[in-house]
């Protein structure tokens, strides 16, 4: 069997884009490698400065009683939990508070793929609307749209996308159930929208929903089987769909 091709019709008549971050828009390594690794360093001193303050312990009141007992025990339960890329809602939230003040103080800046920002303003410009599905919380997706590198300094892209959805207010990006409610509180049909992922998983639910997808193959990616290939349309940059 050959590749699957671009569905263009599918692609003209999309309306709405529907986005995931990590591995689509920006690199897998950015998340691994500078952001889960400052959460847990804000976390372990946060911890063991902090700990019987009343601020800090709200902070974590969604975690699980037993892991909560002590620092120690803490720090090792969201080791565990990031070394395994489980993506609990607690630690997401979790996460969420302690970026927001690593951008804030700028220690943090977010780095996109160079073909992103102009094609985002492109179909914004267009006509299309564009929104965010991604496990992170959507507070942790303001921030990393509010400090988006741009040369020596940052830009806010928010108001380039006219909604934003996370695990809790959508659901687990594995069920098609979460993509039909997406498009219900989007008010447009499955068949509108155009779900780009680097999840061979998120992209099987998502085309159960109706929507159309496509895998994005970026640099630092999980490979991509031949018989996925053959199921879903692959492009290794926004910039290689039509205009």
């Amino acid at each position: 069997m050959t590749a699957a091709t671009l569905d263009r019709e599918r692609w003209q008549h999309t309306d709405h884009v529907l986005l995931d971050i990590e591995g689509t828009i920006s690199s897998i390594s950015f998340v691994k490698d500078v952001l889960y690794p400052y959460a847990l360093e804000r976390l372990t001193r946060f911890a063991h400065d902090s700990w019987r303050e009343h601020s800090f312990q709200a902070l974590i009141a969604g975690f699980p009683e037993e892991a909560r007992t002590d620092a120690d025990t803490l720090i090792a339960h969201v080791e565990d939990l990031t070394r395994r890329d489980i993506k609990a809602v607690y630690l997401k939230q979790l996460q969420g508070q302690l970026w927001k003040t690593g951008y804030a103080n700028g220690d943090l800046k977010t780095p996109l793929f160079e073909d992103v920002v102009p094609i985002l303003e492109a179909w914004k410009s267009s006509g299309k609307t564009l929104a965010i599905f991604s496990s992170g919380s959507v507070q942790a997706q303001m921030q990393f749209f509010s400090y988006v590198k741009n040369g020596d300094t940052t830009r806010d892209l928010n108001p380039l996308f006219s909604a934003n959805f996370d695990t809790v207010t959508a659901g687990s990006k594995l069920e098609k159930e979460s993509y039909e409610k997406i498009c219900t509180e989007l008010e447009v049909q499955p068949s509108a929208v155009t779900f780009l992922t680097d999840n061979v998983k998120e992209a099987i639910a998502a085309t159960e929903a109706g929507v159309y997808t496509m895998l994005v193959d970026r640099p630092g990616n999980a490979a991509l089987s031949t018989e996925t290939r053959e199921r879903f349309a692959v492009i290794e940059k926004l910039t290689d769909l039509p205009q």
